[in-house]
């Protein structure tokens, strides 16, 4: 038997194993998690000298609980061809065992072995345009290569079934931080193809839908189907960009599926997204093939932390699942792939930052990792110890944190949260609106703590604004059949939604709902073509007016008369509506001798509901102002000093039936803040606490207190 005939039937074999198991019924279950689990990730096999000894001494008088280990490592798993290794590994578990740590063990699929690259350097990703690729880099592959994933089954399924009796090792993560490394080899173009011809079934109805008449494009039968090299139609770069969303799905439930036919019966799965909210990655669908959902979260140090970020990416992995979630990675001391980014955190900050993940439903949070490696790409990406390898300030802090945790992470864990307010969120639409954007950003590098593209910076700006007003939130997605359970629904800037959709959020407003919504919603197709009828499209009779004509702005307008009461941040820029009244109020117009004609904010009612629209992008602060008065106009009440105040409220219900009220201290000064909660006590401190008590909290401090 030749080698591609070996890959085309192993390949089949997977194909059936997934589906069988799906078939099976093999429905995700949440861990069961007693208290919180608290570590970092450990990588022995970096070590510069012999010390596993020392480092589970180390990590026990912490009082770590969870380390995660292997993903990284796939070449000493299986150093050549077929030969597996288990020794280097089973002395680390063992010795995490004796010492009662727990483990995650991580499949090493994401960074291929060289000689895996020697064999088959066809497996290496091919990037748009056909440019050559080299090995050197992690996440460089094809993961629906038949090639790679023969390799990738035999190392996962002998890994997973040598752990699967240990009871040390308590869940798999799959994979890490995947995406669908940007592969456009010729096996992912021919499933892009037949996925076209399932959804289109024929060229012409493709021709129709994506208007390929313009510039000739249009395409005479499947075979002559151009690849997504150089294309400029926005319905193929739409779609091109699902499909990679979809291989990526599909990699991680073909292993997840894989994991669990393997696997020990109280191991669970997961996969730790890389932050959430990118634009290669649909995230509500992966979630559909985990037990429970991770993510790394790296956020703004120093006089940059400040919670948000943290709780933007929590609540969007905790409503993945409605459930609770990991934190896989996050900040140690300071990041960076250099020199320039070396922030590391003021006392207090990483145990501020360990509760501020828990408030928002983490059940795990996990550093990146526990030693500063040596050498490589990642040597200034600082772990908990720093290159001298010994207890240090950061060590201090995880272990002041840990032994907290020790006492009362029981009544943490598990943490249920229930709001008021949900955030639309849409893939597409951020997709569609960086191949069509509003704005030419230039990119000047990855920075923690930040979003990228207007559509997911409009999104966190939204968010921010419900956090500074200490109101949580949730994510609901395109496909989120009813909004009923919130008073408030946010849509940032829907631009790619089907006709469908678009009438749900209508009906939600007729019957009693409450919307802010933001320019450029309703404006496309689920092609990505712009609607044929006068904007907004079916969303005119809730919205309340319609407009023809739209600009961008050269530079910031102010709002006539300050509406909101924004003082120097009265502005808008970039984009502006012209929106025609039909049955809308103007809460807000332009002061310009042009623009001016036109209202850039407007609110309809709308059978029992209303509807707020923003024709235009608003300054941070004049946004803060729109959401506060949108959620007053849903009843929604809002504590007036909120968002002056660096103290952030996050409250939720305990496993127990208790509600819990998170007080959280972003600043270096000590601040006093007026309890509003019924009696109960400070689960730190173990004080009492009566309603409208002054609590006092240390700088980068916190309370927690329990009701009674």
């Amino acid at each position: 038997m030749n080698r591609t005939q070996k890959f085309g039937i192993t390949f089949s074999a997977i194909i059936l194993t997934l589906l069988g198991s799906s078939a099976n019924g093999q429905a995700t279950q949440a861990p069961n998690m007693p208290t919180v689990l608290y570590g970092t990730a450990y990588y022995n096999e970096y070590m510069p000298y012999e010390r596993l000894d020392k480092d589970v001494a180390l990590m026990k008088a912490a009082g770590i609980t969870v380390v995660r280990m292997g993903e990284s490592t796939w070449s000493l798993w299986e150093p050549e061809d077929g030969h597996f290794e288990y020794a280097w590994m089973d002395r680390v578990v063992d010795a995490m065992g004796k010492a009662g740590i727990k483990v995650i063990m991580g499949t090493p699929t994401y960074s291929i072995p060289t000689w895996l690259y020697r064999e088959h350097p066809e497996v290496l990703a091919r990037p748009l345009g056909g440019a050559p690729v080299f090995y050197g880099m992690r996440q460089n592959m094809d993961t629906s290569s038949p090639t790679f994933r023969f390799y990738a089954q035999r190392v996962i399924t002998n890994m997973v079934s040598h752990y699967r009796n240990n009871p040390t090792v308590i869940g798999w993560q799959i994979d890490n931080e995947t995406t669908a490394n940007g592969a456009s080899n010729p096996d992912v173009f021919a499933g892009f193809v037949n996925h076209l011809k399932q959804k289109f079934g024929t060229t012409d109805a493709l021709n129709k839908a994506w208007f390929l008449n313009y510039w000739g494009e249009d395409v005479n039968g499947w075979q002559n189907m151009p690849s997504p090299d150089s294309a400029t139609s926005t319905s193929y770069k739409l779609e091109w960009s699902r499909w990679q969303q979809m291989e990526t799905t599909d990699y991680l439930a073909w292993q997840a599926a894989l994991v669990r036919k393997n696997r020990g019966p109280n191991q669970f799965v997961t996969q730790d997204f890389g932050s959430v909210m990118k634009t290669s990655v649909n995230e509500e669908e992966v979630a559909k093939s985990l037990d429970i959902v991770a993510n790394n979260v790296y956020h703004g140090t120093q006089d940059h932390m400040d919670g948000a970020w943290q709780a933007v990416e929590g609540d969007f992995s905790r409503s993945l699942k409605h459930a609770n979630f990991l934190i896989t990675e996050t900040n140690a001391q300071t990041l960076g792939w250099d020199s320039a980014g070396q922030f590391p955190p003021y006392d207090g900050q990483m145990r501020l930052d360990v509760y501020t993940e828990l408030s928002s439903g983490a059940n795990m949070v996990e550093y990146w990792h526990w030693h500063s490696i040596h050498a490589g790409q990642e040597t200034y990406w600082k772990g908990v110890l720093s290159h001298d390898l010994e207890p240090n300030r950061a060590y201090a802090e995880v272990s002041k944190t840990a032994h907290e945790l020790q006492k009362i992470g029981p009544q943490l864990v598990d943490l249920k949260i229930k709001n008021q307010v949900a955030i639309l969120y849409s893939v597409d639409s951020s997709n569609a609106l960086n191949f069509m954007p509003i704005v030419r950003t230039p990119s000047n590098g990855w920075t923690p703590g930040k979003a990228a593209g207007t559509y997911n910076t409009l999104v966190t700006q939204l968010h921010r604004a419900l956090y500074m007003d200490n109101i949580g939130s949730d994510f609901v997605f395109p496909d989120t059949k009813d909004f009923s359970q919130y008073k408030l629904l946010i849509v940032p800037a829907l631009y790619i939604s089907d006709d469908a959709l678009l009438q749900r959020i209508s009906d939600y407003v007729k019957n009693g709902g409450h919307v802010l919504m933001t320019f450029k919603s309703g404006f496309a197709n689920m092609n990505s073509a712009v609607r044929w009828e006068r904007a907004p499209g079916p969303l005119r009779e809730a919205a309340g007016f319609n407009y023809q004509e739209f600009s961008n702005l050269e530079k910031p307008l102010a709002l006539k008369g300050d509406p909101f009461h924004a003082g120097s941040e009265n502005q808008v820029k970039v984009w502006a509506e012209f929106l025609q009244l039909e049955h809308a109020k103007a809460l807000a117009y332009y002061d310009h001798p042009f623009f001016g004609q036109w209202p850039a904010i407007t609110r309809n009612q709308f059978g029992g509901g209303s509807l707020t629209y923003e024709g235009t992008m608003l300054s941070d602060e004049l946004q803060q102002q729109v959401v506060t008065d949108s959620l007053h106009d849903a009843g929604i009440a809002v504590d007036q000093d909120a968002a002056t105040s660096p103290v952030r409220i996050k409250s939720g219900t305990n496993r127990s039936g208790k509600l819990l009220h998170y007080y959280l201290n972003y600043s270096s000064a000590p601040q006093q803040v007026v309890y509003h909660f019924a009696a109960g006590h400070d689960l730190l401190t173990s004080q009492q606490v009566s309603s409208a008590a002054t609590l006092k909290l240390e700088p980068w401090g916190l309370a927690i207190v329990e009701e009674e």
